[in-house]
């Protein structure tokens, strides 16, 4: 699971409410974030890998979205690993990380393995919240036709740059002046917070605009190519919109407890005497939804690629497909324009006028294709009869 508690755990002076969630069975705690990290990374990897029966997806040109929904699935996916390395030393090796809590300046080793392996995972969810982000702006772009290939290396700035930035200024604040003394009180780890819980946020509240903005878009893209919208049209639309609304939705299911928790964590923190008879409802809600993240976050991965792509099947194809190198299909298609060539210079200007006049229908097909690849089945594509598929 991913939460700003890991880091604060790893103060030898950590808060009350930091201290209540990480010592309520943490045998059991472990072995769920072991048990759901490990079936989510299986399934994930599994949906992933090529499929018997399935031809390659074959996209007009190099897609950024594509791109994107891949490296979030990989940033998912190392994640999770991290989750089952620590919990795994966390139940494998209690006298070890009994020695966190020890101010010990001759073993730095437990401390150095709380702060790396709350930091990976970190690191890797907050990555996972900026690419969520970029997705969400590339895909209005595309619709707009103001993003080309070269945005993907802004895209990889944006979101691996600004992972660790915050990463780590966070974690520069909590741990000041030093990891054996971090400063005591509440304030000191507020900024730590701010900089994990962020990127979520913007995904939270930003991420349904622009996919809501995208979807009409795609509604008055879908209009402009004849002057009519179809059912085939109107079905399209649909399909993209469905897709949207189950990534917000897994987004949600896997992200939510973590917002409820750290705000009964943070009231807690607030009361003089978080073991109070009042607070015993308070305290039972934030251990169950503690118990809630450790299943669900670890799940985002394959929840996503569900969303992403739907279930794939199976049967797994694990062998080697020769694919067509750049030079042969530049060799083949010169041969092709130069077999048969024009006898009068008329007849490759008209060829000319027909790209133009081709160009703007070409380039629909290629945005919606981005938005909508993954969300239908083979057969359904093949029989459609719409403009949109027929590529003209």
């Amino acid at each position: 699971m991913a939460s700003p508690r890991l880091e604060t755990y790893c103060c030898p002076n950590r808060d009350a409410a930091t201290q209540l969630v990480m010592n309520f069975q943490p045998e059991v705690f472990c072995g769920v974030c072991i048990g759901s990290a490990s079936i989510s990374l299986l399934l994930t990897i599994l949906q992933l890998l090529p499929k018997k029966g399935q031809s390659p997806r074959k996209m007009p040109k190099a897609s950024s979205s594509s791109t994107i929904l891949l490296l979030i699935s990989i940033c998912d996916i190392l994640g999770g690993l991290g989750m089952i390395f620590r919990s795994s030393v966390w139940l494998g090796f209690p006298d070890f990380i009994a020695n966190i809590s020890v101010v010990n300046r001759t073993n730095v080793w437990p401390s150095a393995f709380c702060v790396g392996s709350a930091m990976w995972i970190q690191l890797l969810c907050s990555a996972g919240f900026w690419w969520l982000f970029c997705y969400a702006v590339d895909s209005y772009l595309v619709v707009r036709r103001s993003a080309g290939l070269s945005t993907i290396v802004l895209y990889h700035m944006m979101a691996w740059g600004l992972a660790v930035m915050l990463c780590v200024e966070g974690i520069a604040l909590l741990y000041y002046p030093s990891l054996s003394s971090c400063e005591n009180g509440l304030e000191h780890a507020v900024p730590h917070y701010i900089t994990t819980y962020a990127p979520l946020l913007l995904v939270l509240v930003v991420n349904p605009i622009l996919f809501r903005r995208t979807v009409s878009a795609v509604a008055s893209l879908l209009k402009g190519r004849q002057g009519i919208y179809t059912e085939h049209e109107r079905r399209l639309g649909t399909e993209i919109q469905i897709r949207f609304f189950k990534i917000m939705l897994v987004f949600i299911i896997c992200w939510s407890s973590n917002i409820i928790n750290e705000s009964l964590l943070f009231y807690l923190e607030m009361q003089p005497d978080i073991n109070e008879t009042l607070l015993k409802n308070i305290r039972s809600a934030a251990l169950i939804t503690w118990i809630i993240m450790g299943v669900l976050n670890p799940m985002q991965g394959f929840l996503f690629t569900l969303a992403f792509y739907g279930w794939t099947g199976w049967r797994v194809d694990l062998k080697w497909r020769k694919r067509e190198t750049p030079w042969e299909s530049m060799s083949s298609s010169t041969v092709g324009e130069n077999a048969y060539p024009s006898p009068v210079n008329y007849q490759s200007n008209i060829h000319d006028s027909k790209k133009v006049s081709t160009a703007d229908s070409q380039q629909t097909d290629e945005a919606i294709s981005m938005l909508s690849e993954g969300n239908t089945s083979g057969d359904d594509r093949l029989t459609r009869s719409s403009p949109i598929y027929q590529g003209w």
